[in-house]
């Protein structure tokens, strides 16, 4: 049998599928999160897969280990060694603010002011060096970020992306001294132009640096000791896969790892057919991911910051986080407000209806209280555990109920709308603020809660239609799966296209092209063939922001670049600037190894079976007063459903609850819901 094995660790879940390449079929498991060592959390999921470490052949692994520890800032004590009069940059940034009419930011950095230092050193803006760091004044801004408790140091010089010299000249004195291989340049993570995103993207890397290879070595370790002999790949933002080694080095690619293999999962899904424009809507039990995929591909986020004042320079997906998960605590603010998240119960004591110490309300107790969920068969959780609806509705009452004056009932129902609503903001603020009507888009809704409030944000949001994928409680692990091995590059030249030959261009992108497939070949993933893509953000000249522009494989000459930009330029802005020379600022390479198509084959009925076959019981639930669909009383008598045992191409009327291993599906009353091709449950309004 030949077996591949995709993981995604959660703040909250770890979810594993197992795929048998021979027949299709998939064995999934949900464990909780073991924050102190997500490595166990992935060995004990192999365990509920009932396999041993030494059995697939192949671990893919999607993680929020660096993201949680940026957020939480649970990251390594970072020395920044900086130019002679840069000490400062990263906290001097662009001067913005967190909110336009505020007055104080209360911004920190993640490297200290005691932990910043200065050599003498130059490089002009052509890439010449003027002056030459002196190796005794590294070695002795080495001691004193040693002697101040620093675990990893960082090497930030002006003008590196020029001409990194200086900044390789300064590794190797540091390698020297320095106790441990923590030594990142800010060339080596983000060869860009723009000196505080260069260095904040450096700084992440070695921040995060040390806990991604700690946790690396404890699960190679793990694993190994078990009988597994192969590399695991883990997951990029990037919508790619990478060798762990590459991950040791650059493990600020891993930053929203998980979340991007969600995506990546969606975008598998509109190839099958589910539609060209997808919402992404990754509800897990700490947070919600939502991302668009337009046209079939998921946009790519041009500046993005993981949190204020923290840009980072590395290819990512464009993904929104927002902190309403299952696990999401609901609380009152100082003005009578009642608000959702952006703290979690998380895996540990998790929501007060999991008995393991969680005093405060969550949305997964709420959905406990109202019904939505089954105490009986709760996910993620050992085989004979229930839920306590006892406990939930308790700290519900006392937290939220009696301080706006609110029934149980009624607060655990406030509870949902608030967070439907916070998650309906976050749609629009990836559509509507961008131009996008979200009536043109389906919503994806996967995670372990985002198929309970699917059916709500189709009203609130007026989508065409739901889509709730054959595991949802495990998708971004099904995506981890799915990815291609990709590695992108980037060079800054940031010189007039006039000034440049056309071979030099190709030159650079040559070099990334083999350096992407050399590393590709060193993964040892199984690969269908190679692409490589290129890209040149370019602006006219005097202009501050670029346009990322395609650029073809081997243009023939530099007017072909320039007719390239115009008109990606007039795509977004609908003229041209005439007679104005161009500058190319960077160049960008993708080089992306073809995984072999992944077919997992769901669960489903035999042939013949009839929807009465899939009833399991009929409970309460409650759904509000006024519930479109002429709905009075706010408790209904609801059919409950396994989903696995649904006829093929089943159709049938909310009220409905869809019931299996991994997540719940509500089925609100006035909907249709119905099972395409796929495998894919769909939603539609009535």
């Amino acid at each position: 049998m030949a077996i591949i094995v995709g993981v995604d660790i959660g703040g909250t879940f770890t979810d594993l599928v197992l795929l048998d390449e021979q027949d299709g079929r998939v064995r999934t498991a949900k464990v909780p999160s073991t924050p102190a060592d997500p490595s166990r959390a992935l060995l004990n999921g192999l365990a509920a897969l009932e396999i041993s470490p030494a059995d697939p052949h192949l671990i893919v692994h999607g993680t929020t280990v660096a993201t949680n520890a940026v957020l939480e800032r649970k990251g390594a004590a970072v020395g920044l060694i900086m130019t002679e009069g840069f000490r400062d940059v990263l906290e001097m940034r662009r001067r913005d603010r967190p909110s336009t009419y505020g007055l104080r930011e209360g911004f920190r950095p993640l490297v200290p002011r005691n932990l910043r230092t200065e050599v003498a050193e130059r490089t002009d803006f052509t890439g010449r060096a003027l002056v030459r760091p002196d190796p005794g004044a590294l070695r002795a801004a080495a001691a004193t970020l040693l002697k101040r408790g620093a675990e990893a140091v960082v090497v930030s010089f002006i003008n590196a992306y020029a001409n990194p010299e200086n900044e390789t000249l300064a590794a190797q004195v540091l390698a020297s001294c320095w106790p441990n291989s923590f030594v990142v340049t800010g060339s080596g993570v983000a060869p860009e132009i723009r000196e505080f995103e260069r260095t904040s993207t450096a700084v992440l890397n070695a921040y995060v640096l040390p806990l991604i290879a700690g946790y690396l070595d404890r699960l190679m370790t793990a694993l190994r000791d078990a009988g597994y002999r192969r590399d695991v790949l883990i997951f990029q933002s990037n919508g790619g896969v990478m060798s762990q080694d590459v991950a040791r080095r650059l493990p600020v690619n891993t930053i929203l790892s998980g979340p991007a293999a969600g995506v990546a999962a969606v975008c598998r899904m509109s190839e099958a057919g589910a539609g060209a424009n997808l919402v992404s809507c990754d509800v897990g039990g700490t947070s919600l991911d939502i991302a668009l995929v337009v046209d079939g591909h998921p946009p790519t986020a041009r500046d993005a910051e993981l949190d204020y004042g923290l840009p980072i320079r590395v290819p990512m997906l464009d993904i929104r986080t927002i902190g309403a998960g299952g696990g999401s605590i609901a609380w009152i603010d100082r003005a009578g407000l009642l608000k959702i998240g952006p703290q979690s119960a998380g895996a540990e004591p998790g929501p007060a209806c999991y008995g393991m110490g969680g005093a405060q309300p969550t949305v997964t107790d709420a959905n406990l209280v109202l019904g939505r969920i089954n105490s009986a068969q709760p996910i993620g959780r050992e085989a004979g555990a229930r839920l306590d609806r006892d406990a939930a509705a308790q700290v519900i009452a006392s937290a939220i109920g009696r301080p706006l004056g609110l029934g149980t009932e009624a607060a655990a129902w406030a509870i949902l709308q608030v967070t439907n609503h916070t998650i309906a903001a976050g749609i629009r603020g990836l559509t509507v603020e961008q131009g996008l009507d979200p009536r043109d888009f389906a919503l994806v809704a996967f995670g372990g809660a985002g198929p309970l409030h699917a059916a709500a944000l189709l009203r609130e949001l007026e989508l065409n239609r739901v889509l709730v994928p054959p595991w949802p409680g495990i998708t971004s692990a099904l995506g981890c799966l799915t990815a291609d091995v990709r590695h992108d590059f980037s060079r800054s030249l940031n010189q007039r296209l006039d000034a440049l030959s056309l071979e030099r261009i190709y030159a650079i992108l040559g070099e990334h092209a083999a350096e992407g497939a050399r590393l590709i070949a060193a993964s040892g993933a199984a690969m269908e063939g190679v692409e490589t893509r290129y890209w040149a953000d370019m602006a006219y000249d005097g202009q501050i922001h670029e346009v990322r522009t395609r650029l073809p494989e081997k243009a023939e000459s530099l007017e072909e670049l320039r007719e390239a930009f115009e008109s990606a330029y007039r795509a977004l802005f609908g003229d041209v600037v005439e007679n104005r020379p161009l500058r190319l600022v960077t160049l960008r390479t993708a080089v992306v190894g073809i995984r072999p198509v992944v077919r997992p084959q769901p669960a489903t009925a035999p042939q013949g079976a009839s929807l009465e076959d899939a009833l399991v019981e009929k409970r309460a639930v409650y759904f509000g007063e006024g519930t479109p669909g002429g709905v009075v009383d706010p408790w209904l008598e609801t059919p409950v459903y396994r989903r696995e045992k649904l006829p093929a191409q089943a159709r049938f009327n909310g009220p409905a609850i869809l019931e299996q291993d991994d997540a719940t599906t509500v089925v609100e009353p006035g909907m249709t819901c119905r099972m395409d091709a796929q495998g894919n449950l769909i939603l539609e309004a009535g």
